[in-house]
């Protein structure tokens, strides 16, 4: 570690971009998020012993750059993990697509809707019809059955 410090001493380290990052292997974000560490050390402690006001304002820079870092290297390793787990039956709940509660929840398209019994297959110029209608309970047919929505007429 105080080798490394030792050389980036005389070099200022550029910011680098997040798709530049994407390019990057494991091994090389690894070795950059070490570098910017030991780049933050060195700054923390100019801070200490009363450094410039210029190498004080760069501690933010190299946190940004260090968080940009992280991110997409954890970015790609749960993209790999996706890759490795996407025909499987389960998926871990880190994994999944975050969404909202209530939209993980819901009903999908084939649960919810259900081909018309009465529809018949194709209409008659022999095209397919495809009427769906809202799949119901069978108390919600009974329901529906027995108690239709009753029509008011108002005289004048």
């Amino acid at each position: 570690n105080y080798l490394i410090g030792l050389v980036f001493e005389n070099r200022i380290m550029a910011p680098v971009k997040a798709h530049e990052l994407r390019t990057k292997s494991k091994q090389e974000l690894l070795k950059q998020l070490d570098e910017y560490k030991v780049e933050l050390a060195k700054l923390r402690v100019q801070q200490v012993t009363g450094g410039a006001a210029s190498k004080l304002s760069k501690i933010r820079v190299t946190r940004k750059q260090i968080a940009r870092v992280l991110t997409v290297f954890n970015q790609t390793q749960k993209a790999k993990l996706r890759e490795v787990h996407a025909g499987k039956k389960f998926l871990n709940t880190d994994l999944r697509e975050k969404k909202t509660r209530a939209i993980r929840r819901r009903l999908t398209k084939e649960q919810k809707y259900v081909r018309a019994t009465a529809q018949p297959k194709t209409d008659k110029s022999g095209n397919a019809c495809n009427k769906y209608v809202l799949r119901q309970t069978s108390r919600q047919a009974k329901r529906s059955a027995n108690l239709p929505q009753r029509v008011y007429a108002v005289k004048a």
